[in-house]
């Protein structure tokens, strides 16, 4: 997943509009599982990797809070998503023929200089 977007999110949709692979789903998506907030599908942020030098979300987010750092999509955090997905924090998608997305099936690349300690306190992206 790479990042998240929290209930401090507006509902502007600058976020959506900048995100190069359409991760970012928002409130009125029957796919997202989250009521009355923007959400980011873990099997799908890349976090820019390849696109941009930082999440361009992060960039476009006029609200400091909204989008915060999360555990990378990889398989040494797969029973994260799974514990998470459970719990209803993620709803991540589940392929007719490949099952439930998770790391294992496809890892998503990550910015690697991002701290541990940043991704567990879900720190804020802009003060990256």
């Amino acid at each position: 997943m790479a990042v998240m977007i929290t209930s401090e999110c507006i509902l502007c949709d600058a976020c959506a509009l900048e995100c190069p692979v359409a991760a970012i789903l928002d409130e009125n998506s029957e796919k997202n599982p989250k009521d009355a907030m923007y959400y980011v599908k873990p099997e799908s942020c890349v976090e820019c990797v390849g696109h941009s030098d930082t999440p361009r979300c992060a960039e476009a987010c006029p609200t400091e809070g909204a989008i915060v750092w999360d555990m990378p999509y990889t398989v040494a955090f797969e029973e994260y998503f799974i514990s998470g997905n459970e719990e209803g924090k993620y709803g991540i998608r589940v392929h007719n023929k490949k099952g439930m997305m998770l790391p294992s099936v496809k890892e998503q690349p990550y910015i690697s200089t991002v701290s541990q300690a940043d991704r567990e306190s879900h720190a804020n992206l802009g003060n990256w």
